[in-house]
């Protein structure tokens, strides 16, 4: 018999892992620093009525931006903030994109369905403010979230949905129906039929968008099977999508390229 709780644990498998929000949190903050002197952030935008309905803008240099990147962040949808994970923004803001990240209320305040709205409107926010295409990327939880709005049945209103072309998932779940039987649903709450509404890999992929998902090969098995479950199933209904096993990288070391310009993921989600 799966223990789901054990399928799901990121943590426990990643030596060290207790140490790395702070190491994050240092890393994000000194960005911020840097990026706000250079008068190119806009922090704590709102985009909702909710505490939690804010992100933070990087625009590049003085050149108008390509488009617009945003970045969702993981957490299993009841852990982090936006806070943790701006530094990430450098590898695509120094390819000439400017970068949303957006917060979202946590679970159990908010269930799975409710966040998926509120990063919808999150992005349409940021649209507002950067012309050009979106490209949507996020990790974990935050890899559900973008790819449900690359979905026939996705939250983004249609003149929004026809500006993404490319989704990256990176280390997503695409599949919420086990979590209904691990400890975590005590905190996400998920039923039967808001698993199934809101898990991607049981939805039409939207056509004219290219989506990747990729996932390290030493992470989880079940979070590998999220990536080739989704993988397999859009292909066969068509979709323009490919996944991607990266040797060397775990659940928490994976997301570090996106810093880094020159780095295989970035590639990945500026094509």
């Amino acid at each position: 018999m799966i223990d789901w709780t054990d399928a799901f644990d990121n943590s426990g498998y990643v030596p060290g892992s207790d140490a790395l929000p702070a190491l994050w949190a240092a890393r994000a903050g000194a960005f911020r620093e840097v990026v706000a002197a250079e008068g190119l952030a806009e922090l704590g935008l709102a985009y909702g009525p909710g505490e939690r309905n804010r992100l933070d803008l990087f625009r590049p240099g003085s050149t108008p931006p390509h488009g617009l990147v945003v970045f969702v962040h993981g957490g299993y949808w009841h852990r982090m903030d936006r806070s943790f994970f701006s530094h990430l923004a450098e590898g695509v803001r120094a390819q000439g994109w400017a970068v949303a990240m957006p917060s979202y209320t946590l679970a159990p305040e908010a269930r799975v369905a409710e966040i998926t709205r509120e990063v919808a409107a999150a992005i349409g926010a940021a649209a507002e403010r950067v012309a050009g295409p979106i490209r949507l990327a996020g990790h974990s939880a935050g890899g559900h979230l973008v790819t449900r709005m690359a979905c026939t049945d996705g939250p983004l209103p249609e003149a929004l949905a026809a500006r993404v072309d490319r989704v990256l998932s990176i280390s997503g779940i695409h599949d919420l129906r086990p979590l209904m039987l691990s400890k975590m649903n005590e905190v996400l709450r998920l039923t039967e039929a808001e698993a199934a509404a809101e898990s991607p890999a049981l939805h039409a992929p939207r056509p004219g968008v290219s989506l990747h998902a990729v996932v390290g090969a030493g992470e989880r098995p079940e979070l590998m099977r999220q990536t080739r479950l989704l993988a397999e199933t859009w292909a066969r209904a068509g979709a323009d999508i490919a996944d991607a096993y990266l040797a060397g990288e775990d659940h928490f070391s994976i997301i570090e390229a996106l810093a880094d310009p020159a780095s295989g993921l970035v590639a990945r989600l500026l094509g």
